[in-house]
C-alpha cells in the first residue's frame, strides 16, 4: 500500500485528534501501541486525551493557528466527537488526510441531514428511519400529522446522552417543548413500539474495504448508555444479518473512512429501524478492547493510516458497564470517596478502564468495566456482582 503510513519506531509518524475526551485518550493508547505519536487539539489544558498524548495543542476547534499546527504536524487527522466544526475538518482536509471527512461529519451532526441521508440510503440499506417532521415554527406545529404523536422532539444539533430531547403526546406538549428549547429548529420523531436497541460498529478503509463487528444490544438509563451486551441476548441471526448488511450499505454510500457506529431500533414485530450514527468510535463499542481481536480504536488507527483493517472476531462473550460519577457518592451524600475497585477487580473477567477525570459528578462518564467470560451467563453474573459492590441498581 504505497499511500499508507506504516508504523515505525524511527522516526514515528504523527496522528492528530480533534477533541481531548476519553475517546481520544483510548485512541491515543491504541496509536501508540502501533508505533505512532499523537497530537491532540483541545481547548482544555487538562483533558483525558491530553494526559497521554505526546503533544497537546491548546486552542479552540476554530483557532487558525492551532489548526495549522495540527495539520503541519500530522500525516492524518481524525475526530473523537461529532460536534467538531465541519468547516475546521474541511480546512484540515485540504492540508492533511482527514478521516472521516467534513462531509460525513456534517451529516452526522445535523439530525435533518442525517434522516434525509438514511431515507436516500433505504433502496440499498433496506431500512428506514422513524416517521419524522422538521419543527422550525409554530406553523409546523399546527401542521403535525396526528399519526406522528406521541413522539420525541429533538434539537437538530448538539443532542447527546438524552440531552435536547423531550417526549411529547400532543401539539400543546410540542409547543411547550419548542418554547423551552428557545425555538431552535427541532425534529419530531414518532414513538415506535420498541423491543430493544442495537448498535452496529463498522469500519471502512480508503480502499473501500469494510468490516462489521458483532451486533451489540444496548440498555439505556436516563438517556445514557447503561450496558452493552455482545452477543445480544435478543438478537436473532436474521436481525443481525440485516443490521450488518444495512451498515455496510450506509458506510459505502457515505464514502466513509474510519470507524462508524450506527444505532438501530428493533420493533416488537421484528422490524429494523435506523436511528442515528456517530462518526467515530462509540461507547457501545468499548467491549471490543477486551473481547475482540482488533479494538475499535486500533481499527480507527488502521483506517486513518490507510493500513489494512483488522480482524473483528469476538473471542469472548462480553458485557460492558458504563461507570458514571454517581458511584463515587453514597446515597444522600455529596462527599466523594473512591469506589471499591479492589473488590470489582477480584471478579472473574473484570477489565476496568478509567478515563483520567479527577472530578466525579453524577451522570458524568468516568470509565467503564468490561466483563468477559467463556459464556454470556458468567459475564452477566460478574456484572451483577459489580453492580452490587458499586451500589448500582441492576
Amino acid at each position: 500500500m504505497s499511500d499508507s503510513f506504516l508504523p515505525t519506531a524511527q522516526p514515528s509518524a504523527w496522528l492528530g485528534v480533534m477533541g481531548g475526551g476519553q475517546l481520544g485518550r483510548m485512541f491515543a493508547h491504541a496509536a501508540q501501541a502501533m508505533g505512532f505519536k499523537v497530537a491532540v487539539l483541545e481547548p482544555s489544558q487538562d483533558c483525558p486525551a491530553g494526559q497521554v498524548a505526546e503533544r497537546l495543542i491548546p486552542g479552540a476547534y476554530t483557532d487558525a493557528a492551532a489548526l495549522a499546527e495540527l495539520a503541519n504536524a500530522c500525516v492524518a487527522i481524525t475526530t473523537e466527537f461529532e460536534n467538531v466544526p465541519a468547516d475546521s475538518m474541511a480546512w484540515l482536509g485540504e492540508r492533511s488526510f482527514v478521516a472521516p471527512n467534513a462531509a460525513c461529519v456534517s451529516i452526522a451532526q445535523d439530525r435533518i441531514a442525517e434522516k434525509r441521508f438514511f431515507v436516500d440510503c433505504a433502496p440499498s440499506s433496506g431500512v428506514m428511519p422513524a416517521p419524522h417532521k422538521t419543527i422550525a415554527s409554530y406553523a409546523d406545529i399546527d401542521a403535525i400529522d396526528d399519526d406522528l404523536l406521541p413522539g420525541i422532539l429533538k434539537t437538530v444539533r448538539m443532542g447527546y446522552d438524552g440531552k435536547g430531547q423531550v417526549r411529547v403526546k400532543s401539539r400543546e406538549d410540542v409547543r411547550a417543548a419548542f418554547d423551552a428549547m428557545n425555538g431552535v429548529t427541532c425534529l419530531l420523531e414518532k414513538m415506535l413500539p420498541l423491543a430493544y436497541e442495537v448498535s452496529v460498529l463498522t469500519a471502512r478503509g480508503a480502499d473501500g474495504a469494510s468490516v462489521v463487528y458483532p451486533i451489540a444490544e444496548n440498555v439505556h438509563r436516563d438517556g445514557i448508555l447503561f450496558t452493552t451486551t455482545v452477543p445480544g441476548p435478543n438478537v436473532s441471526s436474521a436481525c443481525a444479518k440485516q443490521a450488518q448488511e444495512a451498515a455496510r450499505a450506509i458506510v459505502a454510500q457515505l464514502g466513509y473512512v474510519g470507524v462508524l457506529c450506527i444505532e438501530f431500533f428493533v420493533l416488537e414485530d421484528g422490524t429494523l429501524v435506523v436511528n442515528e450514527m456517530a462518526p467515530r468510535p462509540h461507547n457501545s463499542g468499548h467491549y471490543t478492547m477486551d473481547a475482540c481481536i482488533t479494538s475499535q480504536f486500533a481499527q480507527q488507527v488502521r483506517a486513518m493510516a490507510r493500513l489494512p483493517l483488522g480482524d473483528v472476531r469476538q473471542h469472548s462473550p462480553a458485557v460492558m458497564l458504563n461507570i458514571l460519577g454517581d458511584v463515587w457518592f453514597e446515597p444522600g451524600s455529596d462527599t466523594a470517596r473512591e469506589p471499591a475497585w479492589d473488590r470489582v477487580l477480584a471478579l472473574p473477567g473484570a477489565n476496568l478502564h478509567l478515563y483520567g477525570k479527577d472530578d466525579p459528578r453524577r451522570a458524568r462518564k468516568m470509565g467503564h468495566i468490561t466483563f468477559v467470560a467463556p459464556t454470556l451467563l458468567e459475564a452477566r453474573a460478574s456484572l451483577a456482582q459489580a453492580c452490587a459492590i458499586l451500589g448500582i441498581a441492576e
